[in-house]
């Protein structure tokens, strides 16, 4: 199976690299900058793959162009932390760059190396969903993950007649950098929970909002 990550230098996507090397998986971790711990994993990196640039993107997955994706997961994100009184439109223009329009882009790039019978993974958050949302605050990343959402079902719509499956996975609230290490699992567990998931995909739930524990998120 020829698995690909973006996002693969650190945390979940890193975890997840790890995860399906251990099953026996060819893995193709994309990143900006790569890390001794990904170099060291024993898995093909791609480095100076910039989500956010969708003028180089295409170039950027070049080593790519002849490889059969089984798997593809869409992980690479950032998070802000805008509140009402504190924002940057800068920040928030970029959290939508990486988080909704990067995986949409990513997942177009390499769709003329999807089959029927593979699978697109977006790593999202109910910091997305509108009904889960009682505490505000975060604007870009929670309005950039509700507009990965959209994408994911349109996804999920358009692939389906091609027997391309996708999910849209929150990972849980995970011991990242990303969160400065906070979270109440580690990421080798949200990898296995997130691997579980993916292998429960199928058409039939293609376009389901999830949690790695299993729940079904509402919108």
């Amino acid at each position: 199976m020829n698995v690909v990550i973006t996002g693969g230098n650190r945390g979940i996507g890193l975890a997840l690299a790890k995860q399906y090397k251990a099953q026996g998986a060819k893995v193709y971790a994309t990143c900006r900058n790569s890390c001794d711990d990904l170099n060291g994993a024993g898995v093909n990196v791609i480095s100076g793959v910039d989500v956010s640039q969708p003028d180089t993107l295409a170039e950027q997955l070049a080593p790519l162009a002849d490889v059969n994706i089984d798997l593809l997961i869409n992980n690479a994100g950032v998070l802000g932390r805008e509140s009402i009184e504190d924002w940057d439109p800068n920040t928030i223009d970029y959290q939508f760059r990486v988080n909704a329009l990067g995986p949409l882009l990513v997942t177009q790039t390499l769709l003329p190396n999807l089959a029927s019978g593979s699978k697109v993974a977006l790593i999202t958050s109910r910091m997305g969903s509108m009904a889960d949302n009682t505490s505000g605050n975060y604007y870009g990343y929670r309005m950039s993950k509700a507009a990965l959402n959209a994408a994911g079902v349109s996804l999920a719509n358009d692939l389906k007649p091609k027997g391309i499956a996708v999910a849209l996975l929150h990972p849980g609230f995970v011991q990242t950098e990303m969160v400065g290490g906070a979270g109440d699992i580690d990421t080798t567990t949200c990898a296995e929970r997130l691997v579980e998931r993916i292998a429960e995909l199928s058409i039939e739930t293609t376009g389901q909002f999830v949690h790695s524990n299993g729940e079904i998120l509402p919108w």
